[in-house]
């Protein structure tokens, strides 16, 4: 099949606080990228992909929605016509979680009813360890670290800011921490 021949057309939304990684989750879906510095969604974007599903061609058409209250009334009008939504929110935000009932019923006011909605947790900061049973302990350093290295070797800070002085690039590809330097203490009374 040519890239515009499909079986079914499915259009799908993402919602959820902004900042939670929806556009991300979309481009590393459609094109396989990943930005680091990816800015908010003004009102809504959207991408295409085709998958194949028991010898069928399904083309998901999904919206990417802004996530800003000034943005709502735009954004709820893209839910019409879907016929599924997943909702987004960042384990290390908290109130995206909160958000998440909110989310649900603007969804279900504006969505047809039999619409198929997945909770995604989104966010790699996220991992369960156990030093007992040495359960992902060392896969949860290993991200860690890697994320660290990505940050670092993307250039993604920028020179001279207080987070790149704190990296230091030493003799054979290591990546250590500097220690700071406290100013000294001021004895004293007051």
């Amino acid at each position: 099949m040519a890239n515009d021949e499909y079986d079914f057309l499915f259009k799908v939304v993402l919602i959820g606080d902004s900042g939670v990684g929806k556009s991300n989750l979309l481009s590393r879906f459609t094109r396989n990228e990943f930005n680091l510095d990816s800015k908010s969604t003004i009102g809504v974007e959207f991408a295409t992909r085709s998958i194949q599903i028991d010898n069928k061609t399904i083309k998901a058409q999904i919206w990417d929605t802004a996530g800003q209250e000034r943005y709502r009334a735009i954004t709820s009008a893209y839910y019409r016509g879907a016929v599924g939504a997943l909702l987004v929110y960042d384990i290390s935000k908290s109130l995206s979680f909160e958000n998440v009932t909110r989310w649900l019923k603007e969804l279900r006011d504006h969505a047809d009813s039999n619409i198929v909605i997945m909770l995604v947790k989104n966010g790699l900061s996220f991992i369960e360890t156990s030093a007992l049973e040495a359960t992902n302990v060392d896969l949860a350093f290993q991200n860690i670290l890697t994320a660290i290295y990505q940050i670092v070797s993307s250039k993604s800070l920028e020179e001279g800011s207080d987070v790149a002085k704190k990296f230091e690039h030493r003799e054979g590809g290591n990546i250590s921490l500097s220690e700071e330097k406290t100013p000294a203490e001021s004895k004293g009374c007051c």
